[in-house]
Parts: C-alpha cells; structure tokens; sequence
C-alpha cells in the first residue's frame, strides 16, 4: 500500500499544490475564453469548456499520479494492489460493497433534497449531469461517459484515497484522514444533494481501499458507480 513506502512530504506538497492550481487555472480560463466570445467555450456545454474543465483537475491529477510513483519508485502494480494475486476476491468484495451502499446513498440524496428544498436552498444538479444533459454534439457525450467510467475515478482515486488520505494517514491521523479526506471528496464535487451521498461513498472507498491493500478495488467501484448513473442519466434523457 502507497502509506507503507517511503514518501517525501515536499514532493506531496508540491502535487498537491499543482493540481489544485491547475483545476483553478483552468477554470479561470474556462471564464475569461467564454467572456472574450471565443468559440467552443461560449457555453459551459460547449466542447472547449468541457474538455478544459474536466481534464484541469483530473489530468493534473492522472499527470501528477505518474510523476510520483515514478519519484518514489513505486510500481503502477504496487498501487493497486494486484501483486497479491487477490484481484478476483477483491473484486467480489467491491460489488458486495456496491450493492450494500447504494441504496443508502439513494436514500440520503432523497432526503437531502426535501430537506433543502424545506429550507428554501435551490436543489440543482450535479455541474457533470448539467454537461451531459445539455451536451448537443454525440461525440461530446462519448467523451463525457468515457471521462465518468475512466478517467475520473482513476484521477479522483489516486489523490483522495492513494494521496491525501494515505498522507494524512502516515502523519498519524487515521480518523481524522478517514473523514477528512471522504469530506474533501464529497465537497469538490459542488452539489449540497449530494454531499451526504458522495461523502458515505467515499468512506466506503477508503475502507475497500484499506481492505484490498492497493487503489484498484476503489477505481473499480468508482467506475461501476459512474456508470450505473450514467445509464440511469441516459434513461432520462433518450
């Protein structure tokens, strides 16, 4: 597991530093394209702000993954945890764990958004179902699904649960890394419906990440996860 090597603090640092630079750099370009009229960014629907809004955080993040298994000599295997020849189990263990915490987390969202809407707060979607739903172009769509199954959970694993909990959790804070770092998830995804639902999810994550020893049982469920809303979402909206 990524908490058992040998890491150098300034190096987590400065990744994370990098990344959460380069998510706001890219949404302030996002703004100021959109504002100077240059097309593909008119809209946030539009190809250039999709493209430039999701892969400022997530490929920083999938660049940032690579630079540091490269710099502490950690194999891409090691990380996620296929060494132990487990990978079938763990795999079970993941789709039980699915099953289990879905329904919660449909519960949760459910009453969160009577909750809100009691308190008068507006209940909007999720930005990333706002893209797909007003996404006109097909390919666009492609890329939006492929973004949700692949590459997000990959990118969002590796810094939540291989980065900042594992981080925190060398630092001696497991209880405090355990929620911090499932609450930080919840936050960066901008919903207050979903906040609940997203932060129990990552508890669950953490936990399957802790369990199966390496990254690949939590992309896994992530991506499962992904893509049951995103056929949910499609549903909908043929």
């Amino acid at each position: 597991m990524l908490w058992k090597k040998t890491w150098q603090p300034e190096i987590v640092l400065m990744l994370a530093g990098v990344v959460v630079l380069a998510f706001f750099s890219g949404s302030l370009l996002v703004e100021l394209l959109r504002h100077l009229d240059v097309a593909g960014f008119r809209k946030p629907s539009d190809a250039g702000s999709v493209l430039l809004g999701t892969l400022s955080f997530h490929g920083a993040a999938i660049v940032a993954a690579v630079f540091f298994l490269k710099r502490h000599d950690i194999r891409w295997r090691d990380a996620l945890g296929v060494t132990s020849g487990k990978w079938k189990t763990h795999l079970l263990i993941t789709v039980i764990l699915l099953l289990a915490v879905t329904p919660m987390m449909f519960s949760l969202k459910m009453a969160s958004e009577i909750l809100l809407e009691k308190m008068a707060w507006p209940v909007a979607d999720q930005h990333a179902v706002e893209m797909f739903s007003s996404a006109k172009s097909v390919w666009l769509r492609v890329y939006l699904g492929i973004f949700a199954v692949i590459i997000a959970p990959v990118a969002e694993e590796f810094i939540f649960r291989g980065l900042i909990y594992s981080g925190l959790k060398k630092l001696g804070w497991p209880k405090g890394a355990w929620l911090g770092a499932s609450a930080l998830f919840a936050l960066i995804h901008f919903s207050a419906p979903i906040f609940l639902p997203l932060f129990v999810l990552a508890l669950a994550l953490t936990w399957l990440y802790e369990r199966t020893e390496g990254l690949l049982a939590p992309m896994v469920a992530h991506s499962l996860f992904n893509a049951a809303n995103l056929i949910i979402l499609l549903s909908q909206t043929v």
